[in-house]
């Protein structure tokens, strides 16, 4: 009975991310090609070539990736923004979802300005993984703007969240870790594989 009590919690745990992950794809291809149906169908009648949406769906980003990088376009997408910036409560979530994804946008400049670092406190044993997030304190109000330190993001297992602290420079010693690797493992609790 133990044997079988095993076998089926492994195949639970093989099967569980693998299919949650195709029925996420799922509705997503679905939602795009309805999407891609409606607008079609007016125009070409009931010819409708499967994949279409997929197709619809990514070249659409990809224009919208290319228009807003020209200088004209940054300019009107700013003025489409200030209804998002100012409303009370809808400027907090979207300032706050803007900056995340800001963060982990490919850098422009050549020089990633996305860290990995190992926190290390003096005197403590304990080492922690985070992401510095601020390299240098201007702009921040008084009393944080003179400090010589850096802010570094502590991501938090099993969800989305986490801590920023402001700790002084050489407590932190960078590691040859991509972001994404490092807020994947964090999301798992850096939990071994194997």
């Amino acid at each position: 009975m133990k044997s079988i009590y095993l076998y089926f919690f492994r195949g639970l745990i093989t099967f569980l991310p693998v299919a949650l992950t195709v029925y996420v794809l799922y509705l997503f291809v679905t939602w795009l090609e309805s999407i891609a149906m409606g607008a079609v169908r007016p125009l070409v009648g009931d010819f409708y070539l499967p994949g279409l949406g997929i197709l619809i769906g990514a070249a659409l980003i990809l224009g919208l990736g290319f228009l807003i990088s020209l200088p004209m376009t940054a300019r009107l997408l700013s003025w489409l923004e200030l209804p998002f910036n100012n409303l009370p409560v809808v400027k907090s979530i979207y300032s706050s979802l803007k900056s995340f994804a800001d963060y982990f946008a490919p850098n422009q400049g050549g020089k990633p300005s996305q860290q990995v670092v190992m926190l290390k406190l003096p005197n403590n044993e304990m080492t922690i993984v985070g992401l510095i997030t601020r390299k240098n304190m201007n702009g921040l109000p008084p009393g944080l703007a003179e400090l010589d330190h850096v802010a570094v993001y502590l991501p938090m297992g099993y969800m989305i969240g986490g801590y920023t602290v402001f700790v002084p420079r050489n407590w932190t010693t960078p590691i040859d870790m991509s972001v994404e690797e490092a807020m994947r493992a964090s999301l798992l609790a850096w939990m071994a594989s194997r």
